[in-house]
């Protein structure tokens, strides 16, 4: 039997990592000062790309941007510290930086979810990197799920208090309902240039 003839040859290998976390970048007194900061003037989130209407079937959410001010300039320094080193090792996207602001977001029970999506936007900035933060102790609420799909069986992501998780933000993903409390959480989605 004759050997099959292999017609390519690889000058590297792949070195990009699905998603990755941080553990403890924020304290758990951090992130309780951060909910209790930002509960307050949330709006029902919207959906589609250019966060047009509410359907709570696909996203029943509460959302506020927090933006760089006086109360918040030390969360986006530390976030920043914790994006560039989770990207340096495991993404080496080129990044330019936190554009859109970062997102406080509240799913309460028991409907509280977001159904699969991806969050590139093909006719907005482009999105390289998603980040999500823990805020609330995970013994608080269940449900609320991160889990991303990268084949036919989806990974979970940690629940531990002050952990961000990264993943590539053309990803599909997606936040279970939350059957009892509610979880609190940051999102940002860190820009670039286009990839080639």
């Amino acid at each position: 039997m004759r050997k099959p003839i292999i017609h390519s040859w690889s000058f590297t290998s792949d070195q990009l990592n699905s998603y990755a976390w941080l553990e403890d970048v924020l304290t758990k007194e951090e992130c309780d000062r951060i909910v209790k900061l930002n509960q307050s003037k949330i709006k029902t989130s919207k959906v589609g790309f250019h966060g047009d209407k509410v359907d709570k079937k696909i996203r029943n959410s509460y959302i506020k941007f927090i933006s760089p001010d006086s109360s918040h300039k030390w969360l986006y320094k530390r976030l920043s510290g914790a994006i560039l080193k989770l990207n340096k090792l495991y993404f080496n996207f080129d990044l330019t930086g936190l554009i859109e602001g970062i997102q406080y977001t509240n799913y309460k029970a028991e409907k509280g979810h977001y159904k699969k999506h991806v969050d590139c936007a093909f006719d907005g900035l482009v999105r390289k990197l998603s980040i999500s933060v823990q805020l609330t102790d995970p013994t608080q609420y269940e449900g609320g799920d991160l889990i991303l799909h990268h084949s036919h069986e989806g990974v979970t992501m940690k629940k531990n208090q002050g952990c961000v998780c990264a993943f590539p933000s053309y990803t599909l993903h997606e936040v279970t309902p939350v059957t009892k409390g509610e979880r609190n959480s940051l999102v940002c989605w860190v820009n670039g240039p286009q990839f080639k």
